[in-house]
């Protein structure tokens, strides 16, 4: 038996365009190509994972989330399977996910547990890839399944990061805002929507492209951290995302003196970027809408996901 274990920080999408149709409007075919642009917050809560590796006469896989047996997980699954094909051997294959963040609300759960299943079977495999080659078999899997198109590569570095081009790691370009992790985001969660619901409809689909490349425009004439929340912010009006709860949301984090607040990309939940010194405030504001657990509070994380000891 051979193990190892992986930590990706959770990611909060706070603005997105969807990229995976050619300049001619055909799809775009190579899942390397496919992704999004887009920007948001790496933050030090995530998702642990556990891997154990025993020799086999089949390949086989059990995946359990928090303790509980998750045949569902399909993005790890096709991490697994990619890797199980790279190796060339029959192995069964244990997962073990710890996600220390709500799952469907948009906090790139699904990216941080493939990401992190990735860096750790291929040191259990003993398969020799660089970073990059890693985080494209994730985003991969994230494109396959519908689970996401363009978290992986923020959390392989962590901060306030902006995808200008879409793609796969080492395709895609991406850049920060600098922030010192000395800044909080307070979140807090109403409900989850499927990823999948937003990416198969046209309509959505349309006011997503649309609000997402002027936000990402908006945003680079001034690339400070309040301009980007007041962008996303706007992005989430104006593609319909925001409801009441969510609306009800940002003005208790505004009352509490956060520096800027956004919509959950996708999801039923906001997050405020504050202080240290005024999170708490903050936290207070959203429990009087809010029970205690469907709010979070963590730091920003400089770093992006990796192998532990």
């Amino acid at each position: 038996m051979r193990s190892a274990v992986a930590f990706s920080p959770a990611g909060i999408s706070s603005f997105f365009e969807i990229c995976d149709t050619a300049m001619n409007g055909f799809p775009i075919k190579d899942p390397v190509k496919i992704g999004a642009r887009g920007g948001g917050f790496g933050i030090k809560r995530g998702v642990k994972t556990h891997v154990m590796v025993y020799e086999a006469s089949v390949n086989s896989v059990e995946i359990f989330i928090n303790g509980r047996e998750a045949p569902d997980a399909e993005t790890t699954r096709e991490v697994v399977y990619m890797l199980l094909k790279k190796a060339g051997k029959c192995c069964h294959v244990i997962v073990k996910h710890e996600v220390d963040v709500p799952i469907g609300a948009g906090f790139g759960s699904s990216a941080a547990g493939a990401l992190s299943t990735a860096l750790a079977l291929s040191k259990a495999l003993d398969l020799h890839l660089t970073y990059n080659q890693i985080g494209q078999i994730a985003h991969v899997a994230e494109v396959k399944c519908n689970t996401g198109l363009g978290t992986v590569g923020p959390l392989m570095i962590g901060g306030c990061v902006i995808t200008l081009e879409p793609g796969a790691p080492g395709v895609a370009v991406l850049d920060r805002i600098p922030i010192t992790e000395d800044y909080v985001i307070v979140a807090g969660v109403v409900g989850a929507i499927p990823t999948k619901a937003v990416l198969s409809s046209p309509e959505r689909r349309l006011a997503v492209n649309r609000w997402g490349r002027k936000t990402l425009e908006r945003i680079l004439e001034d690339p400070s951290l309040e301009n980007f929340l007041k962008c996303c912010r706007i992005f989430a009006e104006e593609t319909g995302f925001i409801t009441e709860r969510v609306h009800a949301l940002m003005k208790a984090a505004d009352d509490a003196g956060a520096i800027g607040v956004a919509q959950n990309m996708v999801g039923e939940a906001v997050h405020a970027l504050t202080t240290i010194e005024n999170a708490e405030k903050v936290a207070q504001a959203f429990s009087r809408l809010l029970p205690k657990e469907k709010i979070l509070v963590a730091g920003i994380t400089l770093q992006g996901a990796r192998l532990l000891g």
